[in-house]
């Protein structure tokens, strides 16, 4: 094996199935009403992952992308059936429905699902509050599910409710996706609540971070907004904590997947070792791969 080859697992990325998946958020008249986003309407498969001839694949977790959030599994059984490189599977499960219990039970079974997500967004508080979530983060830690929490650190409510989670169910890792949403304006009140939110979330060791999405913040993101993110990412929360992601195939409203890499991989005053942790080991470690 070459000495410059850099294999990567890519811990945030979603295929798409349009024959027999859902999908209905990508459809023209729903939400989100994005001017591109027939750009990415339509089939994505793992072939689609293409890098440059200097970085390998060696594995990636599959998020899911509203296959079908009535039958969760569906999604993961058509994974299980078509990719071939070592993956872990994110599945949807409703953590506040009565079906959540059944749900996991099925999801259960697939031998790629290593956790759930639930996107909490704008729902965060109500979502971290409702009445099902202490028992449902119950289930989470014995079934040794780990739960990907889509959220904006700004939102210090919501994270104050992630935080009492993280602290009651200490063996169930906690992911936070996209970089928690850090807001752009250096001079608001949301970058300072993302700051120290980050700062909070350091104490909770069950709790680590997934840097991406970049393009949902900005079609047209610089990649100083990136440094100064994982900068920050990195001095509060350690090297073992902290994942580089696509967030694939929306990264490529503002770049190919192989530019990504590229720009991950060259990124100024970060020593190979912590490269390699951001870019392949802790993903291995957080997400369960072989």
């Amino acid at each position: 094996m070459s000495h410059d080859l850099h294999k990567i697992i890519d811990p945030h990325l979603h295929l798409f199935n349009l024959q027999h998946g859902d999908y209905g958020w990508l459809k023209q008249q729903n939400p989100p009403y994005w001017p591109d986003k027939h750009l990415i309407n339509k089939n994505f498969v793992e072939g689609d992952l293409v890098l440059s001839p200097r970085q390998q694949l060696a594995g990636f977790v599959h998020v899911e992308a509203g296959f079908d959030n009535q039958q969760p599994w569906r999604e993961i059984d058509w994974l299980q059936q078509h990719c071939t490189l070592p993956f872990k599977s994110v599945a949807f499960a409703d953590i506040t429905a009565m079906t959540f219990r059944e749900h996991i039970k099925q999801l259960k079974q697939r031998k790629s699902v290593v956790g759930i997500r639930h996107i909490l967004d704008e729902q965060a508080t109500e979502i971290l509050s409702a009445t099902l979530i202490q028992p449902h983060f119950s289930l989470l830690a014995d079934m040794a599910f780990s739960f990907d929490a889509q959220l904006s650190l700004a939102d210090t409510r919501a994270v104050e409710l992630l935080i009492a989670l993280a602290n009651n169910h200490q063996t169930v890792p906690i992911i936070i996706n996209h970089a928690g949403w850090p807001p752009a304006n250096k001079d608001n009140n949301g970058q300072k609540n993302w700051l120290v939110s980050l700062q909070k979330l350091a104490e909770c060791e069950n709790i680590a971070i997934k840097l991406s999405g970049w393009e949902m913040l900005n079609r047209a993101w610089q990649v100083k907004q990136l440094e100064y993110v994982l900068h920050h990412c990195l001095t509060t929360l350690g090297d073992k904590r902290v994942m580089l992601a696509s967030n694939f195939p929306l990264c490529e409203f503002s770049m190919s997947y192989s530019e990504l890499w590229n720009t991950y991989m060259t990124l100024p005053e970060i020593t190979p070792n912590t490269l390699k942790k951001i870019t392949c080991n802790n993903a291995k470690e957080w997400y369960h791969l072989p």
